[in-house]
């Protein structure tokens, strides 16, 4: 039976395709692959000094959204900016939620003022 992404229930991402975000830092992005892989959440980012990256924008498509892919990105960046001591510019609405709805410490130290 074929779903739509549109009709695609809840249970199935989690069951099918646990959520794992991958890094590519060539690409400067971070993604989930949804939906047998052919869609995919992405959270993108740009370096704009040498030491600080600026987390621009998330997106994850509509089918999809409610289902905290998102949360599992901004995580991801985030973890990113502390495991390699950078310092974060938060363009992203999305992001600047996330790290008000969870203000880690460490993630709150690396935020540039």
């Amino acid at each position: 039976m074929a779903h739509s992404a549109a009709a695609v229930p809840l249970g199935a991402l989690e069951q099918s395709c646990p959520i794992r975000v991958e890094h590519d830092r060539r690409r400067r992005q971070f993604t989930v692959r949804l939906n047998g892989c052919h869609d995919r959440a992405v959270l993108l980012y740009e370096y704009v000094g040498k030491r600080i990256v600026d987390l621009q924008h998330t997106e994850v498509p509509d089918a999809y959204r409610g289902r905290g892919i998102a949360k599992h990105l901004a995580k991801a960046a985030l973890d990113f900016v502390v495991e390699e001591d950078l310092k974060a510019h938060l363009t992203c609405w999305y992001i600047q939620k996330y790290v008000k709805e969870n203000p880690l410490p460490q993630y709150l130290e690396h935020l540039q003022p």
